[in-house]
């Protein structure tokens, strides 16, 4: 009886490098959980990827037990059950953070408003680490956006 020829194993497949979208924002697919996020973090261009590591490490070490995400190509952090509180996303020369209800935040950010939320357009300058993590922190306490 002959044998069966052993079959060839498949190399993994290799994750394909992100997409960069207009102004450098990275295309991930949308996904729920700390990989996801991190895998656009990897895909950010310059030094807007240490701002974006700057941001991510901060809520992850002020918001206990955070929920990550990536939506329309933006990671977003929320609290279980009570909604999504902020968003970064990634521009030519800034990186953009949103808080859902920013409106809510004392003091209410400076940067631009659209309803309840105001986002802050962080340059190559970097942020004020003392005043995101009052604003996180004040968030993270408010019931959010809910998708």
């Amino acid at each position: 009886m002959p044998s069966k020829p052993k079959a060839t194993p498949k190399k993994a497949a290799r994750p394909r490098p992100a997409k960069l979208l207009s102004g450098g924002n990275p295309q991930v697919a949308k996904a729920d959980g700390h990989a996801p996020v991190q895998a656009y973090i990897a895909a950010v261009p310059g030094w807007k990827k240490e701002v974006c590591r700057k941001l991510d490490a901060l809520i992850v070490r002020k918001v206990p037990g955070v929920q990550k995400a990536v939506k329309w190509n933006s990671p977003f952090y929320g609290v279980p059950g009570q909604g999504w509180f902020a968003s970064f996303h990634v521009f030519t020369n800034y990186v953009k953070l949103t808080f859902f209800k920013g409106t809510s935040l004392d003091p209410v950010p400076s940067g631009g408003a659209s309803r309840e939320g105001r986002w802050i357009n962080i340059g190559e300058q970097g942020f004020d680490q003392e005043q995101f993590t009052r604003w996180i922190k004040q968030a993270a306490k408010i019931p959010g956006w809910m998708a």
